[in-house]
């Protein structure tokens, strides 16, 4: 094995684990603004702050599939047991996917009128499917950089 690409390797899955908890950060910061704001006050346009938070949604889910399971789907990891755990995991992943994608179609282009009615149970349902996320994640960055 060649040690450079070891490293190369090493190196890019450090690089994309950290952009992926900083997006993570980014997503959640975001998701706690929206909820402490509930209920919304009727001076507060909400639309652009769920238009931000969605984009931030959208890029962070993006990263997770795009970045980190391409990466290992592309043969940069060559552990079996981090294969295999990605290959457990991914499915639940896909899941909590599909919610984030949900809610994103959802709020993309609504109403302001139906955004504060419809957004605080919305909210509810990302975070929980958020959390499960955040808990797949750490169990493969964990595998990853084990």
């Amino acid at each position: 094995m060649n040690n450079e690409s070891f490293c190369e390797r090493r190196h890019q899955t450090h690089k994309l684990t950290l952009e992926l908890i900083d997006k993570r950060r980014q997503v959640w910061s975001l998701y706690e603004q929206l909820i402490g704001l509930h209920p919304y006050p009727a001076e507060l346009a909400l639309e652009p702050l769920v238009r931000q938070f969605c984009q931030e949604l959208i890029d962070y889910i993006s990263l997770e599939h795009f970045g980190i399971f391409h990466h290992l789907a592309n043969g940069c990891e060559h552990r079996v047991r981090v294969l295999a755990l990605a290959e457990d995991l991914f499915p639940q992943m896909v899941e909590t996917t599909s919610v984030a994608l949900d809610f994103n179609d959802t709020f993309e282009s609504i109403s302001e009128e139906s955004l504060r009615q419809q957004l605080p149970n919305a909210l509810v349902t990302l975070g929980y499917s958020l959390a499960q996320r955040v808990e797949l994640e750490d169990r493969l960055i964990d595998g990853m950089t084990a």
